[in-house]
């Protein structure tokens, strides 16, 4: 057995599960991925299948991996796991834990009030909303619990999320406790919610093995990134765009956030954006694949408003939609292309100006840090080098420690830093210079 065992970290990511098991240095001895359906049949939905997603999901990948590790490294040798997820989340569920209702993400209005201000949502998202459409469809309900709290009783028979999760969940969560306002507000009482305990306590065992109680899949991330010095920007590439930017200095920007790090004294600023992978993927299915960092790349290159189902931060505008201007005649499917990948860009650029932070470096993660073509239209976009992680499942991965927790085996989130590492470096290119003009169209469509 590898030292003190080893811990499994579970993400329960937007269009996949990806779960790893790890040693006490941070090193993968076993991995596993399981894809599930993202629902986006219209602008105000965004959910998935929560009985196949959130409870039989992390069910399979855990016995699969648990499974081989045990063959190899001996029966006793996983001393803990640990679920991470997006955040807010919801659905309606019954006396066994099994949801009734649709699982419902953060990008999802369909229970928003028909009186609210669109662009008014929390701070995370508006969780209320999601809580409201949950009792409307299932008003009988045993429960209404995020992802995390559904996994969670599916491995330790347990319904409790951890702290990160519950503060996603404001208002609904006052700090304090289940807010007895907000949650009967939109019809349930606080008792249908799980119950709340500190981020890396036990809270029951999976077959002998430790349970934590989970954390929110960003937080996960940011654990284990490395990113720590001022100038320093997290960029996590998955279906959501996220970014933070470290600085010493709280204060509030319009339009970002701004939340404590995990190291003392810093602080992060930024946000989340609809223009990661989901607008990504939809933008180049409708063009043919372009080869390499610029192929077909003419010179100039249209600017892709990157907003197919409005923007979070830091434009908090769920009816905002995709434009694509500049077109000319020489324009071709690889330009087009080009376009979406350095949208993207744009939009870290824009929090990185907003935040004030004097940016130095991006360091990269998600499973975005995998497309050669994604990441140097980032560098070039940003204007910054880009250094990616060495584990780009890194919500899996921050997981994972977190589980040490709940296994005795770790007393501090700070010591998850020792587990950062990095792999390969992508510096700006020739198109750098181009891509600044077209930023200032960028920055024009956004303020459209």
């Amino acid at each position: 057995m590898p030292e003190d065992g080893l811990t499994i970290g579970i993400d329960i990511g937007s269009s996949a599960l990806k779960a790893l098991a790890v040693d006490a240095h941070g090193r993968v001895v076993a991995s596993g991925r399981q894809r599930h359906q993202l629902g986006v049949a219209t602008p105000d939905r965004m959910e998935h299948e929560a009985i196949g997603a959130w409870r039989r999901a992390p069910l399979q990948i855990l016995e699969r991996i648990g499974a081989d590790v045990r063959a190899i490294h001996g029966a006793n040798s996983i001393k803990g796991v640990c679920v991470a997820g997006m955040v807010p989340s919801l659905t309606a569920v019954d006396y066994r834990g099994v949801p009734r209702s649709p699982g419902l993400l953060y990008g999802d209005a369909r229970g928003a009030a028909a009186t609210a201000d669109r662009k008014s949502a929390g701070p995370i998202g508006h969780a209320p909303d999601l809580l409201r459409y949950c009792t409307s469809v299932a008003p009988d309900a045993v429960g209404y619990w995020p992802a995390q709290a559904v996994a969670n009783y599916a491995l330790a028979g347990t319904a409790v999320v951890d702290t990160s999760t519950a503060f996603a969940m404001a208002p609904l969560f006052d700090g304090e406790g289940w807010s007895e306002r907000e949650v009967r507000g939109a019809g349930a009482e606080p008792s249908q919610l799980p119950e709340v305990v500190p981020l890396g306590e036990s809270i029951g065992e999976w077959k002998g093995t430790a349970v934590a109680s989970g954390i929110v899949d960003t937080l996960a991330e940011q654990l284990v990134a490395g990113v720590a010095e001022d100038g320093d920007v997290l960029v996590i590439c998955g279906t959501t765009l996220v970014v933070w930017c470290v600085t010493s200095t709280w204060r509030e920007i319009p339009g970002l956030w701004t939340v404590p790090h995990t190291v003392p004294g810093k602080v992060l600023i930024g946000g989340a954006s609809n223009a990661g992978a989901l607008f990504l993927d939809w933008a180049r299915s409708l063009t043919p694949p372009a080869r390499g960092r610029a192929s077909a790349v003419t010179g100039h290159v249209p600017v892709w408003a990157p907003y197919p189902r409005g923007e979070r931060t830091p434009l908090h505008d769920p009816d905002r939609r995709a434009m694509l201007v500049d077109l000319q005649l020489s324009d071709g499917p690889g330009t087009v292309r080009r376009a979406a990948v350095e949208a993207t860009g744009f939009v870290v650029r824009q929090h990185i100006e907003m935040s004030g932070v004097d940016a130095r470096r991006v360091i990269a993660t998600g499973g975005g840090t995998r497309d050669d073509e994604w990441m140097g239209a980032l560098a070039d976009a940003t204007g910054l080098p880009i250094e990616i992680v060495a584990v780009p499942e890194g919500a899996a991965l921050g997981a994972a420690f977190v589980a040490r927790m709940a296994a005795g085996l770790e007393s501090s989130l700070v010591d998850a830093g020792r587990w950062a590492g990095l792999g390969r470096r992508v510096e700006p290119g020739p198109l750098v210079t181009d891509a600044a003009v077209r930023y200032k169209t960028f920055l024009d469509l956004s303020r459209a």
